[in-house]
């Protein structure tokens, strides 16, 4: 892999701001012509450095304004235990974000959803159903107050 300059860390952080700006105008915001910067972004693909582009969603417009936290402690963490967890948790469409964690428990979710109603039967029938889950305790987000693109 090559070692990443100031360009390519110029054209990463312009990206992350707008995925649709144009070649023609990073390449001007970045101090490149098009082609040299056609080539950067494609060598950033290549290497993994840039994995995708997507569109920032406004959720609450979409009426998923709830926000939980919940940590998840496990009676097994085995390396199978771990596999099994995590491959059962990817279905849960739900779970946003799923971080495993160096403490006092094992996982750390953010789970969004419309309202607790819901919150609760994501957490009671698939949250707390998942292989070797032993406990959970939640955390209600109260305001947004920053999240990745806003």
């Amino acid at each position: 892999m090559v070692e990443l300059d100031r360009i390519d860390h110029s054209i990463i952080r312009e990206l992350q701001k707008n995925a649709r700006i144009t070649v023609t105008e990073l390449a001007s915001r970045v101090g490149l012509s098009k082609t040299p910067c056609q080539v950067r972004m494609r060598r950033l693909e290549e290497q993994g450095y840039i994995t995708g582009y997507t569109a920032l969603v406004n959720q609450t417009k979409l009426g998923l304004s709830h926000i939980a936290f919940a940590q998840v402690t496990l009676n097994d963490t085995s390396s199978a235990a771990l596999a099994a967890f995590n491959s059962a948790l990817k279905q849960i469409s739900a779970v946003e974000q799923c971080h495993m964690i160096a403490g006092n428990f094992d996982y750390l979710l953010k789970v969004r959803t419309r309202d607790m109603a819901e919150y609760r039967q994501v957490l009671g029938e698939q949250i707390s159903a998942l292989p070797h889950v032993l406990q959970t305790s939640t955390f209600v987000v109260m305001e947004n107050v920053k999240d990745a693109g806003l």
